[in-house]
């Protein structure tokens, strides 16, 4: 047995690395190959290429890298044509998934997508992509099976795979204990894992925190960077002010969360940690103005969360926009810091609402099924 994976971004990865382990259950000599970064490679995956280094969206960046992307789209076709693997799993990271999955279509190898790109929000005409070239979409939000299938997609629920890491996560109890010295309250500012992500929405998290310290002198600030090129990037920037409270620490998400009385967040799958934590949170994803231009006749659906999109309403406050808003940021966040019957209402909110969704299994499930699929129509090598 031979399953090729792609995933393109942090969150992929780990997705992806929980899934070899489950599929390694049912197919304990399966060699496992393809795109994608450490976690995977960990878990026991020979990379081509790491894919997750790459991590880019939006069309300039995606333009500026399109000469790498062709050759490894190339590459992963040639892999197809000779290695010929018995299934093609793709993870999110819709922009260079398409080609995999349009030439692993090409090759006669069953596609999986697991958690799908959220074409029902943006860009919905790429629906006619998952009927052409997708074999089964293995769906992470609860509505999606339904939108999928009314458009004759093969689709089926399994959850969204963040909820299988999330209970089993370890927290550093000695940062938790250093960080709790002097009872100071404190904000968690998350900028986001891709270098972008960091640039573009940056000045709106910082400029809103020095908005609110200037209300409430006594809060400090925790920055949570993915990776130590972004914390040498922020502690640069935050040389432009010197009076704010604020630490930057690497590797330290799930801690800065816990400690944390509100955060600010870019979003992205860590709004569901904020979730799971039940952490009051205001999302924003700020991106360019041509960008802006382009996009906003292609956006489908009210929210970008996707806490919203599982509470079906605006629950946290968002923000996608191509300006800064900061200072409707900080209004929220004082609010949940000023108001104790407020970030009690939310946390409450947040409680009902997890009882709900969070179900941790889906890539049990989604293992199950690919399983289940590759059973059916196993097939031996060509020598």
């Amino acid at each position: 047995m031979r399953i090729f994976i792609s995933a393109g971004e942090p969150s992929g990865d780990l997705h992806g690395a929980n899934l070899i382990n489950v599929l390694r259950q049912h197919f304990p000599d399966a060699d496992f190959v393809g795109f994608g970064g450490e976690r995977m490679e960990s878990a026991g995956c020979k990379l081509l290429y790491p894919l997750c280094r790459l991590a880019v969206m939006w069309f300039a960046r995606v333009l500026a890298n399109a000469p790498t992307f062709l050759g490894l789209i190339s590459r992963a076709d040639r892999y197809f044509r000779h290695q010929r693997p018995d299934a093609v799993v793709l993870i999110d990271y819709p922009g260079f998934n398409w080609w995999m999955a349009r030439r692993a279509h090409f090759h006669g190898i069953p596609v999986f997508y697991f958690v799908p790109p959220q074409i029902w929000a943006w860009f919905s005409w790429r629906v006619k992509k998952m009927q052409r070239f997708v074999d089964h979409v293995l769906c992470s939000l609860p509505f999606e099976q339904k939108w999928y299938q009314e458009r004759g997609v093969r689709a089926h629920y399994v959850g969204h795979p963040y909820f299988d890491e999330l209970p089993h996560q370890q927290l550093d109890s000695s940062f938790l204990a250093e960080q709790h010295r002097g009872g100071v309250e404190s904000v968690g500012l998350l900028p986001g894992s891709r270098a972008q992500e960091v640039t573009r929405n940056l000045s709106t998290l910082i400029r809103a925190a020095n908005l609110v310290h200037r209300e409430r002198p006594n809060t400090r600030f925790l920055v949570a960077c993915f990776k130590t090129a972004h914390k040498e990037q922020i502690d640069a920037y935050l040389q432009k002010y010197p009076e704010l409270p604020v630490e930057t620490h690497v590797g330290r998400t799930a801690e800065i969360i816990e400690l944390a009385r509100a955060c600010v967040a870019v979003s992205g799958s860590v709004g569901l940690e904020l979730f799971y934590r039940l952490k009051p949170a205001a999302i924003v994803y700020r991106i360019g103005k041509l960008d802006m231009t382009i996009a906003r006749p292609f956006i489908n659906s009210p929210f970008i969360s996707l806490v919203n999109l599982l509470a079906e309403r605006e629950l946290y406050p968002e923000f996608l926009t191509d300006r800064c808003e900061a200072s409707a940021i900080a209004q929220h966040v004082l609010r949940w810091l000023g108001d104790p019957a407020a970030h009690d209402s939310m946390v409450r909110e947040l409680a009902d609402l997890k009882r709900r969704v969070a179900l941790p299994g889906a890539c049990e499930r989604t293992g199950e099924y690919i399983a289940q699929v590759l059973r059916g129509r196993a097939r031996p090598h060509a020598a």
